[in-house]
């Protein structure tokens, strides 16, 4: 049968290719791909944001796919490994690894010069990381446990909430991609207000 896969708006869709990625054959729905996913990212928190400290490790391109991996390797043979396609998001797929080299030295110069609040460090990280989409899919999901793990690992801060405080989900999906529009746009107020709402 295969995967069948309905894509809501905001969502970068799979490419065949990378749909024959799926470790689990049983999974033919959105549905159920949706809840190995979720059960998967639960684990990766639990790791990422326990009490082992990834401080030296945070800001490298090899955790970064790690993460990644801890999120949806459970699920996806690509899962960690950066995307080999372009998307309708995302710079080439050539250009991943220079803009994720220029990306990590930018956040390593904001934190020791202390640029911007380390709320806003982290966000414009998360931000600059969904820009560059790394990954064939996950990418929002990935950024936003990055942006959780920075603000926590690096500055002892508590994680941000990501809307759950202020929205239902349906609305705060919503208001996650407008946000994200306006950062596009150069202004990262929003993004910020929703992290922490």
């Amino acid at each position: 049968m295969g995967l069948s896969l309905d894509y809501i708006f905001g969502q970068t869709p799979l490419d065949d290719d990378e749909k024959e990625g799926l470790l689990i054959p049983t999974i033919t729905t959105k549905q159920e791909l949706d809840e190995f996913e979720q059960n998967n990212i639960e684990e990766a928190v639990l790791w990422s944001l326990g009490p082992k400290n990834y401080k030296s490790m945070v800001l490298t391109e090899g955790f970064i796919k790690r993460v990644h991996f801890k999120m949806f390797g459970n699920i996806w043979d690509w899962a960690g490994n950066f995307r080999k396609t372009n998307k309708n998001i995302g710079v080439d797929k050539y250009l991943i690894s220079s803009e994720l080299k220029m990306l990590l030295d930018d956040i390593q110069f904001w934190v020791e010069n202390k640029t911007f609040s380390p709320d806003e460090i982290c966000i414009r990280f998360k931000h600059r990381l969904v820009v560059i989409h790394c990954f064939p899919n996950g990418n929002g999901r990935h950024s936003r446990l990055m942006g959780d793990i920075l603000i926590s690992k690096l500055f002892k801060v508590p994680v941000f909430t990501w809307g759950s405080l202020k929205y239902p989900i349906a609305e705060s999906r919503k208001v996650y991609l407008n946000s994200l529009r306006k950062a596009d746009q150069g202004n990262i107020k929003p993004l910020l207000e929703f992290a922490r709402s």
